[in-house]
């Protein structure tokens, strides 16, 4: 199973539009995963229509939408916790870490925003992802995303940046 892993599109905030290879990468995609800070309910709907389906959640600039914290999707043996990671910085990787674990059961994988900075590491024994922002807004330095192979439980994930 193919998942489009992206966050942090903060439209018209930060940005304008979606990169056009990352609304390809979303199409081709079994299953899309947005961790938060689409920033507008347009930049929502227009991630929801190319996504089928979608999972996501909000992140601190989507208050107007009405959008989980945490949310959980299984797919082909993998269990994803969804969570974008709002507040300090300095606790961050150890709060996702937390909220991860507290929802985790059997293969468990970690997906996060908030940063805009690309992450693929393992924090108290939980893998956290974390595809940058997929607009290059700010601080990231690059438009960044992940695309995952699950598989019988085994993901191998690459990064996609422009």
């Amino acid at each position: 199973m193919r998942v489009a892993i992206l966050s942090d599109t903060h439209i018209p905030s930060r940005a304008r539009t979606l990169p056009e290879w990352v609304g390809e990468e979303i199409e081709w995609a079994d299953h899309t995963i947005h961790a938060g800070d689409f920033d507008s309910p347009d930049a929502f709907e227009t991630i929801e229509e190319l996504a089928a389906p979608l999972t996501a959640v909000g992140g601190n600039m989507d208050r107007r939408l009405d959008l989980p914290a945490v949310e959980t999707v299984d797919l082909s043996g993998v269990r994803f916790v969804v969570t974008h990671g709002t507040g300090s910085i300095e606790e961050y990787e150890a709060r996702v870490a937390t909220t991860v674990t507290e929802h985790a059961d059997g293969p468990t994988v970690g997906v996060c925003g908030h940063t805009h900075q690309l992450m693929d590491k393992t924090v108290e024994g939980v893998r956290l992802l974390n595809p940058g922002s997929a607009t290059g807004a700010s601080p990231a330095s690059v438009t960044s995303m992940l695309v995952a192979d699950a598989e019988d439980g085994a993901l191998d994930v690459t990064v996609r940046e422009e």
